[in-house]
């Protein structure tokens, strides 16, 4: 029987490890690796390699080759390179190759090789060109650390948020640095770079000198360091084989060791476990490794969630293998089969050789209506694509129109983004298309594309009234609209400040109404005519405010002011109705106490109001004596109403008994004093008495 631990091996003191192969490697590269740019994705991602970089000859067969393989060898995709010289190459989180140039241009590949977008690291860079660059990771996003020819460094902290710092001059460079590397401490981007024995530090605003605590005086000058995946742990190596390990904010060693080897080494990188204090750097040399740390116990971790590997599974585009982990791991179909059904979707859009037809429908049949699906992110790829017609269609499938509209705008199908504005019902998101074609369109296509939109069109107008009434008015016109393009005008005309202007409005006003065939707007626009250009001459004959005052208002103020033949001239030319006239003229000369006119005016002839209004209004102003004259001049059926109010309960009593109205009698009842009034309560209820005996 075989020993179940034949096949592990010691590994120090204390620890064992044992191999065994999980998949063969299909690397067959053929060139010295020396000679190539190579770029390793971080959790065992893919390694991105440039060929013949360094060649200068122009000729097709001698540009450089960039090549992707799996971390296996398994070669994913390849292109010839023919854009410019490239300094390095870096992986973002999720898996973009960065390419960057020596003129400061950075260019964007998926693992695919197809391209995605470029920028630019500025115009210092571009005019001093890359002598060094680092791609690196932080909370931010990926970001983008330059050397230039003129050794400064510039940097970007996350490439999808741009934002180029130039960082501050080390004092007598003279020359390229050793060595240097990129830290994040206290959500801040700095630079630590190594000149000989000297170590500088970069922040937003100074260069300081920092040493590393208990670095031996004889170590020697810096030639290589690293930085710990989490920017906690830096590692130093020197001219004469020393190394130094401690934390990246240089006030703590954590060990050190002397390799005896003084060449400097082609890589050295940190091998950590998460949650642990087991730390090590691994150093390499053409034919020699190296690990050095402070733990005797082999290394190991796992720092990849689920989600990372799907995203992994999808970029690569292996789907099926991708859903069917879900499904085992059991994920709701938002975080999982929801998710990838999309990225197939944004794939499938890509595929040249279906139908737009075709493509909708497969598209469709495979994502139904599963939770979590957005159809109108699946058209937005298509349209990226150059597949509008197949953009559309896909929108179809989309429930929310908010969804649709926005990408029909970007898409030029405005008409069509209109039509699903309004069947959703989403006046907002009308007005969003309006003023979208407002600006998009000429103004007779803007017009007549309303023409036949009546929600639209309607909105339009509303928008217009609040905003735009010039606009309004041209949307009128259009229409032959005259009703409303008199009330246009008749608005406008309250914004003139002007008398002229404020009746050249109004006479607009007036022609519209007339073609509207609006007798009786016409006549009151015609009416406002005159009584603006009355009230200017009673404003230049009586050095008073008379100017937008009210018909009523106007003739109210000439009586209070002694005008009564103005009065007078108003109450004819604008045939105010003689009931409305009385009883504007008493309340004014009440409020002037001009009692004597008053009594006049009421003889004047037959009162059309009656004369208990006389006793009212007399009353009001507390002036009883004035009333009096009033009472007895009120008809029969008004008159114990009249005589109440002037306080003559007795005469009131005998109108009621006359009346022989128990109404009438209750309510003088309700007057009467007990100490005052006897005489008159007894007086009526007498009258009730023998009234109920009838």
């Amino acid at each position: 029987m075989d020993c179940y631990t034949a096949n592990w091996n010691p590994l120090g003191e204390e620890a064992f490890y044992r191999k065994f192969e999980l998949y063969t490697m299909e690397w067959s590269l053929k060139e010295d690796l020396r000679d190539c740019l190579v770029a390793a994705a971080p959790y065992g991602g893919p390694i991105a390699l440039l060929k013949n970089n360094a060649r200068k000859e122009k000729s097709p067969s001698a540009r450089p080759l960039l090549e992707i393989y799996s971390a296996s060898g398994l070669l994913l995709a390849s292109m010839l390179w023919k854009s410019g010289q490239l300094v390095q190459l870096g992986w973002t989180a999720s898996e973009d190759l960065l390419c960057i140039q020596e003129d400061g241009t950075v260019l964007i590949y998926n693992l695919f090789c197809e391209f995605k977008r470029h920028f630019s690291m500025g115009n210092e860079v571009l005019q001093n060109h890359v002598l060094e660059a680092k791609v690196f990771h932080t909370e931010y996003g990926t970001g983008v650390a330059i050397l230039t020819g003129a050794l400064r460094f510039s940097l970007a902290t996350n490439i999808d948020d741009l934002k180029l710092r130039r960082m501050p001059e080390v004092p007598g460079l003279q020359k390229p640095p050793s060595c240097w590397a990129v830290l994040s401490q206290d959500r801040v981007t700095i630079v630590l770079l190594a000149v000989g024995q000297d170590l500088y530090l970069l922040d937003n605003t100074s260069c300081s000198v920092v040493t590393p605590p208990g670095m031996s005086p004889s170590a020697g000058a810096y030639v290589q360091m690293a930085v710990s995946f989490n920017y906690r742990c830096l590692a130093l190596f020197t001219d004469t084989g020393y190394i130094w390990m401690g934390l990246a904010t240089l006030k703590e060693k954590l060990c050190e060791f002397n390799s005896s080897i003084r060449s400097s080494p082609k890589q050295m990188v940190w091998c950590m476990r998460p949650r642990s204090r087991q730390r090590a750097v691994v150093v390499a040399w053409d034919r020699q490794l190296m690990v050095a740390g402070n733990s005797k116990e082999c290394i190991q971790y796992k720092r990849l969630t689920i989600e990372v590997l799907l995203d992994r599974l999808v970029l690569r585009r292996l789907y099926p293998l991708a859903i069917r982990i879900c499904e085992y791991l059991r994920l709701s179909e938002i975080q999982g089969v929801s998710r990838i059904l999309a990225h197939w979707a944004c794939y499938k859009v890509q595929q040249k050789d279906k139908s737009d037809e075709e493509v909708a429908q497969a598209i469709n049949q495979k994502l139904g209506d599963t939770p979590g699906i957005s159809y109108s992110e699946i058209a937005a790829r298509a349209y990226d694509c150059g597949r509008t017609e197949l953009a559309i269609k896909l929108l179809e499938y989309e429930p929310r129109s908010g969804e649709q509209v926005p990408l029909l705008l970007k898409m030029k199908r405005s008409k069509l983004a209109l039509s699903k504005a309004i069947e959703s019902g989403d006046t907002d998101l009308v007005y969003t298309v309006v003023l979208h074609l407002k600006n998009e369109l000429t103004r007779g296509t803007f017009f007549m594309t309303l023409q036949n939109q009546p929600v639209a069109l309607s909105l339009y107008r509303q928008f217009c009234k609040h905003q735009e009434r010039e606009t309004l008015k041209d949307l009128y016109n259009q229409d032959d609209n005259h009703q409303e393009l008199g009330n246009f005008h008749v608005h406008s005309s309250y914004s003139e400040k002007r008398i002229e202007g404020r009746v050249g409005a109004l006479q607009n006003a007036l022609d519209e109404y007339y073609k509207a065939k609006n007798e009786f707007a016409a006549k009151a626009t015609e009416d406002q005519i005159k009584l603006l250009r009355l009230q200017r001459h009673l404003q230049e004959d009586f050095d008073k405010p008379y100017l937008d005052l009210s018909l009523h208002d106007t003739v109210s103020n000439l009586i209070l002011d002694g005008h009564h033949k103005r009065a007078e001239q108003l109450y004819r030319e604008f045939k105010i109705p003689d009931k409305r006239y009385w009883w504007l003229k008493i309340n004014a000369l009440a409020t002037r106490g001009d009692w004597e006119e008053m009594e006049k005016f009421s003889k004047s002839k037959k009162s059309p109001i009656g004369y208990l209004p006389f006793v009212e209004i007399s009353v009001k102003h507390h002036n009883r004596y004035e009333a009096k004259k009033y009472a007895p001049r009120v008809t029969p059926e008004q008159r114990v109403k009249a005589f109440v109010l002037v306080g003559d309960l007795d005469q009131a009593a005998d109108a009621a008994i006359e009346h022989k109205n128990e109404t009438e009698m209750n309510f003088v009842l309700s007057k009467c004093s007990p100490s005052t009034d006897a005489a008159v309560a007894e007086k009526l209820n007498r009258a009730r008495v023998q009234l109920l005996k009838k």
